[in-house]
């Protein structure tokens, strides 16, 4: 039986989907510091490592980059426990659903993450790593010091948008079980048999365009604080 669009219906539901807000936050918050990581490892051997590394990240990133979100995630989920046992014998058939999510998020997070930081950190002139060195600083200091900074600067906004994406290619998780914010919407549909579904979808889409918003606000902010007063640093 069609039921009539109930708006009202659209308040009650955001309280039970702010519920897996909890769930939606850890993953995105392992899925940054861990696939920041990659990225950054990544970052490093793309400038600094040898021909043969360069040439095996690139490749990563590349196929990295071509694999939609939903394949990485049933690649990780169902795929990889089946490599670890028949290959090195280690079951991992029982952890916890939220590490493969991790891990495929991480994995998509990090092909990004690398460009972004690489680019970020040859936009920043050599000369400015020349002149710190000139006026004593370390290679450590100048790069904490003078390029960091300067490469952060470059590397937030398209970091943010990054992250934006990363939020909603994580609502995916609930395909492999995961009840977050997305998962609970699912929940709240499957309960009235496919009934308020355009109030569901609405109550959700308004919290994913409010989380949206802060993000897009922090790292604005994070940007201003580092712009402020940075100025770049002229040789004698």
């Amino acid at each position: 039986m069609n039921r009539p669009f109930d708006i009202t219906y659209i308040w009650k539901a955001v309280p039970e989907i702010l519920s897996g807000l909890g769930v939606t936050l850890q993953f995105l918050i392992g899925t940054i510091v861990i696939g920041g990581l990659l990225g950054f490892l990544a970052t490093w051997a793309r400038i600094s490592g040898p021909k043969w590394l360069r040439a095996i990240v690139h490749g990563y990133i590349w196929i990295i980059r071509c694999t939609p979100s939903i394949v990485m995630m049933f690649l990780v989920f169902y795929g990889l426990p089946e490599v670890l046992l028949g290959a090195f014998d280690i079951d991992i058939n029982s952890w916890n659903r939220l590490n493969f999510v991790v891990i495929a998020l991480s994995l998509l997070f990090s092909a990004p993450c690398s460009e972004i930081m690489r680019s970020a950190y040859l936009a920043v002139a050599k000369v400015q790593r020349e002149a710190a060195l000139s006026i004593g600083l370390t290679e450590a200091q100048a790069f904490r010091r003078i390029v960091l900074p300067q490469a952060l600067v470059s590397a937030l906004p398209n970091l943010g948008n990054s992250f934006i994406l990363l939020m909603k290619e994580g609502a995916l998780a609930y395909t492999i079980g995961i009840v977050d914010i997305m998962g609970k919407g699912q929940l709240i549909i499957a309960r009235n048999f496919g009934g308020y579904s355009i109030e569901t979808y609405i109550a959700l889409a308004a919290i994913y365009w409010l989380l949206t918003l802060a993000i897009e606000k922090a790292f604005k902010l994070a940007e201003d604080k580092l712009s402020a007063g940075k100025q770049p640093l002229r040789a004698a």
